[in-house]
């Protein structure tokens, strides 16, 4: 396989991009030895040239060729773009699941950033942060306001420095002040437990460099714990992709050797490739095989795989590989649809171009682009339904979207009707007192589509959506 496709770059296959392998940089010269438009090309230095001249201050060049590459890019797809030398930075950041700042999962609270889990053995958990903490500032920035994404950029920074936390702890009824010296961390992309005797549950969060060691590793622990495992849960919600080695190794764990995974096919030569489940599709350079460890058994326990809108590229390779194989049962909602391949090829030293290159397909040929996965089990997020799920972003919601290639797209006329029902009763709930309108999270025992995975692996009744929608790229139909 290395040899066919000549590897020497990185290849995404997420909505948070992932580094693989890319095809040779000699299909870049190829790609060039096509004819240029000069009279096009004349007219973009026409303008660079007055712009330079002309404009109300000086401009500079090397910003304005930065800009006019950005924006070509950023007109073909929303997923192909241009990587300055910070972007290219963060990129690389999210794949290898390292950066340098204090170890917390987080998430946002009436405007707080809320602590969801001090990463193990970080600055933050070696300070004491607790699960359920409340950050309400950051140095001197008082939280409230700021974004998600602001308060992490503001938490980030140079290994060795010092950032001031102020936290407040409900439970306790008190404020406080946390100085953390910031440090390279590793995150975690996979969780997992026993939920009770005979049942287990293991979570992805994101396919990086270690998910797949690390979801061995999960493995291992659950099935000492367990040895007579009589059911597993995957849980594949809200993520967002990565790795597509990961996403193959993670597929053949469950899968028998040498069946097909995922396909892709593209303009490219290269990009016309079939991925397998056996150990040359995912295994590392010069490695040996990540799963040859995990016990037997984990090829024909019963499997639920859990997804939801927010599952997506990887995710999606993973749940149509196990749903079109029968290995699993998919439960959930239909997931995101980013069936799109993004190569990654080095401009320099620290820039870089992430274009689309190709479609992924199912084994059974079905293009995930722009449709995602329809679960066999349609599963609400909560017993009383997925009130804001016509809120959330698809891939087919986005503009410029790639379309799957198998037929015209339809739109549903009842989507903006349902959107601002939902967002009514978003605003209704908005008004509710914290503690009433608190959101279970994923693996506890409030986990309403876990519970409903659980008891479809003991043969028991699930509580199956009377109301969502399937969105196809023919026809729209509601499952009842």
């Amino acid at each position: 396989m290395g040899q066919k496709l000549k590897i020497t770059g990185w290849v995404a296959a997420g909505a948070v991009a992932g580094v693989l392998t890319t095809v040779s940089l000699q299909t870049v010269a190829r790609g060039s030895l096509a004819p240029l438009p000069l009279e096009e090309l004349q007219q973009l230095a026409a303008v660079f040239g007055m712009v330079k001249s002309d404009y109300v201050e000086p401009v500079d060049e090397k910003k304005l060729i930065s800009d006019a590459i950005a924006g070509m890019v950023a007109g073909l797809d929303p997923h192909s773009q241009y990587f300055d030398k910070k972007s290219f930075k963060e990129f690389r950041e999210g794949t290898t699941g390292r950066f340098v700042g204090v170890g917390i999962e987080i998430a946002q609270e009436d405007g707080l950033v809320k602590v969801v889990s001090p990463i193990e053995g970080s600055p933050a958990f070696r300070a004491g942060l607790k699960p359920n903490d409340l950050i309400t500032r950051i140095d001197d920035t008082a939280v409230r306001g700021l974004s998600l994404n602001d308060a992490v950029k503001r938490m980030r920074g140079e290994a060795n420095t010092k950032v001031l936390l102020t936290i407040y702890r409900k439970d306790e009824n008190r404020t406080f002040p946390v100085t953390i010296t910031r440090e390279e961390i590793r995150t975690q992309s996979v969780r997992g437990k026993v939920i009770e005797p005979g049942y287990g549950w293991i979570r992805l969060s994101q396919f990086q460099e270690r998910t797949v060691d690390d979801f061995v590793k999960k493995v291992e622990e659950i099935y000492k714990q367990d040895p007579n495992l009589k059911g597993l849960v995957l849980d594949l919600r809200n993520d967002p992709g990565g790795l597509l080695d990961a996403a193959v190794a993670i597929s053949a764990a469950f899968l028998p050797e040498n069946v097909t995974v995922v396909s892709t096919d593209g303009q490219l030569a290269e990009s016309k490739f079939v991925y397998k489940a056996a150990p040359e599709f995912y295994q590392r350079r010069s490695g040996t095989d990540p799963l040859r460890g995990l016990p037997a058994a984990l090829k024909t326990v019963p499997l639920v795989v859990l997804v939801n809108e927010g599952s997506a590229s990887a995710s999606e390779i993973v749940a149509g590989a196990l749903q079109d194989h029968k290995r699993a049962t998919i439960m959930g909602s239909q997931t995101f649809g980013k069936g799109s391949v993004q190569t990654v090829r080095p401009l320099g030293p620290d820039t870089g171009l992430k274009i689309t290159t190709a479609r992924y397909y199912t084994p059974s040929g079905a293009s995930i682009q722009a449709k995602g996965i329809v679960p066999n089990v349609l599963v609400d997020e909560s017993a009383e339904g997925s009130p804001y799920a016509a809120l959330r972003m698809r891939e087919a919601d986005l503009e410029k979207h790639l379309a799957s290639g198998q037929g015209p797209e339809t739109k549903d006329p009842e989507r903006e009707k349902a959107r601002d029902e939902a967002r009514k009763r978003l605003e209704e709930e908005a008004r509710k007192p914290p503690q009433e309108r608190k959101v279970p999270e994923f693996g506890n025992d409030k986990d309403f589509p876990l519970l409903q995975a659980i008891a479809s692996l003991k043969g028991a009744p699930v509580i199956v959506s009377k109301t969502q929608v399937i969105v196809d790229n023919k026809e729209e139909k509601k499952e009842n």
